[in-house]
C-alpha cells in the first residue's frame, strides 16, 4: 500500500490468520471429531459441530472488525533526539458499525488500545522513541486485532506520511560567550586585551607598566592607569566556532542547550552556522526556526 494521509481497510489491506490459541482450537475439534466416530457418540459430533461454528463465526468477526475502518494521519510534536515523539492518529467509522478492542502503534511491544463504540472518531496519540536529530518518518505504522474470541488476528500495515521534526539532544554547554562591539548600543564593560581606550584611574599596584600613563606623570607627576573598555552586545550571536575541535553532532547538542537557556529570558539572539544565518530575535517563532535550522543542518535529503 503506497504512503497516504488517509486509508480505509477493505478486504485487499487486512490479513488474518489463527493465532496459537485457534490452532489449538481447531485441533481440539478434530480431535472431538474422531472421538465421536470412535465412540458414535452424537452428543460429542454436537458439540464439535458447535464449536466448528464458533471457530467459522469468529473468522467473519474478526475481520468485520476492521474492515470499513478508516485512519487519518493528525497532528504531529517534534522532540528532542532520544525522547519520544507524540503522533497523533484519527479512527473514525461510518454508519452504525462500531469497532472494539482495536490494537495500534509504532512498537509492536508497545500497543496503545481504542474503541469506536458512541464516537463516530476518536483521535489516539501515539508515541515513538527518537535517536537522532533532523526529519523523521516513523514507517509503517500496525493495527490489528483479536476481538472477539481471540481465535483469529486480523492485522495492516499502514503508512500514513507522517513526519515530525526531531531536534538536537541539548548538552550543557557552560556559560554563553558574548560578542564584543564598538556599537554603544550595549552595557559597557571593561575587557583586557582590546585596544580602544576609556579613560583614567589611579595607579594600583600590580597595574601592568605598559599601561601607565606615562606622558601624564610626566607633566603631574601622579601616577595613572590607563583604562581599555569594550561594549557588550545585547544581542546575542551563537557561533559555529565556540567549539573548536568538536564534531558536529557535539556542537549541534550545545548550540541547542543555549538556544533552550536564551528563550527564557530578554535577549535578542541569533545563531551562525557554516552557510547559515539567522538574524538576533526572540518569541516562539524564532525559538522554534533555531531548533528546525539544527535539526536539519547538514542533514541528508530523504533521511
Amino acid at each position: 500500500m503506497p504512503p497516504s494521509s488517509a486509508i480505509t481497510l477493505d478486504q485487499r489491506k487486512i490479513f488474518i490468520l489463527p493465532t496459537k490459541e485457534g490452532i489449538l482450537f481447531s485441533f481440539l475439534i478434530v480431535f472431538m471429531v474422531i472421538a465421536g466416530i470412535n465412540y458414535q457418540n452424537s452428543l460429542i459430533f454436537a458439540l464439535a459441530f458447535l464449536l466448528a461454528s464458533l471457530f467459522m463465526v469468529s473468522i467473519l468477526h474478526t475481520y468485520r472488525n476492521l474492515s470499513g475502518l478508516t485512519i487519518m494521519a493528525g497532528g504531529t510534536l517534534p522532540a528532542f533526539a532520544g525522547e519520544d515523539a507524540e503522533f497523533t492518529v484519527v479512527l473514525s467509522r461510518f454508519g452504525v458499525r462500531t469497532y472494539e478492542a482495536l490494537l495500534l502503534g509504532w512498537n509492536i511491544d508497545l500497543l496503545l488500545g481504542a474503541d469506536l463504540l458512541e464516537d463516530e472518531e476518536v483521535k489516539v496519540k501515539l508515541f515513538v522513541e527518537t535517536r537522532v536529530r533532523g526529519l523523521m518518518n516513523p514507517g509503517r505504522m500496525l493495527i490489528q486485532t483479536y476481538y472477539p474470541v481471540g481465535l483469529f488476528r486480523a492485522w495492516s500495515w499502514l503508512d500514513l506520511d507522517m513526519k515530525t521534526i526531531v531536534y538536537p539532544r541539548p548538552v550543557p554547554a557552560g556559560a554563553i560567550p558574548f560578542s564584543e562591539s564598538t556599537s554603544s548600543d550595549g552595557e559597557l564593560i571593561q575587557r583586557e586585551g582590546v585596544d580602544d581606550f576609556y579613560g583614567l584611574r589611579d595607579y594600583q599596584q600590580g597595574d601592568p607598566l605598559k599601561h601607565v600613563a606615562w606622558k601624564s606623570y610626566a607633566r603631574t607627576d601622579e601616577l595613572l592607569t590607563k583604562q581599555f573598555a569594550a561594549f557588550a552586545d545585547r544581542r546575542v550571536w551563537l557561533e559555529w566556532d565556540f567549539f573548536p575541535g568538536m564534531d558536529k553532532e557535539a556542537r549541534l547538542s550545545r548550540l541547542c542547550h543555549w538556544v533552550l537557556k536564551l528563550d527564557t529570558g530578554n535577549d535578542e539572539y541569533g545563531l551562525r552556522l557554516p552557510g547559515v544565518e539567522i538574524a538576533p530575535g526572540r518569541g516562539p517563532e524564532h525559538r522554534e526556526e533555531m531548533l528546525k535550522t539544527l535539526a536539519l543542518f547538514e542533514v541528508e535529503q530523504g533521511s
